[in-house]
């Protein structure tokens, strides 16, 4: 018959070794969802022509890098603010940029905190006060209107443009490979955690756009590995906007497709087009 201590003592062990792990990925979660790319992008005329470098400071005291990227096409008389996904810099949405400003549109192009040079560590709460910043230097600094401004966010950036819709809604906001909350999509690779429980940052955009009314885009692609379409097309079921849905077939979430591709950019001159018409 088996001693209860011999019993025991495996059982204490595995419990140490869950709550050690657990401990681990409560500690450094923002490590695994914030991937920045800390190095500067350098001067914004190097990277774009006619670009200029800005400057955006947030309300809890930090400057921010941005780039201001006039049209290179016929102007719209609108402006596009970009806010990225959770890796890289603005260096490496230059494309997106030059896209967006080929057909019209003034772009504005800014990294978070932590990101692309720039001082302080990523966190929602501090991602929200970097993209109101990006906000009030367009609508402040650079007076533009917000009937004639556009939020283009990129998966995470998406959840980061909804939030600041539902504070100052905007002309129009189309979100590309957008997630239901970052737990729903943190679930799906993490299926053994208690990611709900865990998590500290929760982006919760199929909650927040049931109460933003405004010509929406949601561009997805069938085969995205990091956010799950299904979490895409229930986003665009909960808009309380007038929605228009693009479907990428076979396209994985960081495919060149998916940022400057053709369809992406026809969804924002589509959704340009129903800002004018009322729509």
């Amino acid at each position: 018959m088996l001693k209860a201590s011999s019993v025991i003592r495996p059982a204490l062990i595995v419990l140490l070794i869950a709550v050690l792990l657990v401990t681990a990925l409560w500690l450094l979660q923002r490590r695994l969802i914030y991937l920045p790319d800390t190095s500067p992008p350098g001067p914004a005329a190097a990277a774009l022509p006619g670009a200029r470098d800005v400057t955006l400071r947030t309300a809890d005291g930090l400057d921010l890098g941005a780039w201001l990227v006039p049209p290179a096409g016929p102007d719209r008389g609108l402006a596009v603010l970009v806010a990225n996904g959770n890796g890289g810099n603005r260096a490496g949405r230059a494309s997106v940029a030059a896209e967006l400003a080929e057909r019209g549109f003034t772009v504005l192009l800014f990294d978070y905190r932590g990101y692309g040079g720039n001082p302080g560590s990523p966190s929602e709460q501090g991602l929200a006060e970097d993209v109101r910043a990006a906000y009030r230097y367009l609508v402040d600094g650079a007076g533009v209107r917000p009937d004639r401004l556009i939020y283009f966010g990129e998966s995470l950036g998406g959840a980061v443009v909804t939030g600041l819709a539902a504070e100052h809604p905007p002309a129009g906001l189309l979100l590309r490979s957008p997630f239901t909350d970052l737990a729903a999509t943190a679930a799906t690779h993490y299926p053994f955690l208690p990611v709900r429980a865990m998590l500290r940052d929760r982006f919760p955009v199929a909650e927040l756009i049931t109460r933003i009314d405004v010509p929406t885009a949601v561009v997805y692609g069938t085969a995205d590995s990091v956010v799950p379409a299904d979490q895409s097309r229930a986003v665009a079921a909960a808009a309380a906007g007038p929605v228009e849905v693009t479907v990428v077939e076979g396209a994985d979430h960081n495919d060149a497709v998916l940022f400057e591709g053709d369809q992406v950019m026809d969804a924002v001159v589509r959704l340009a087009d129903r800002i004018a018409a009322g729509r």
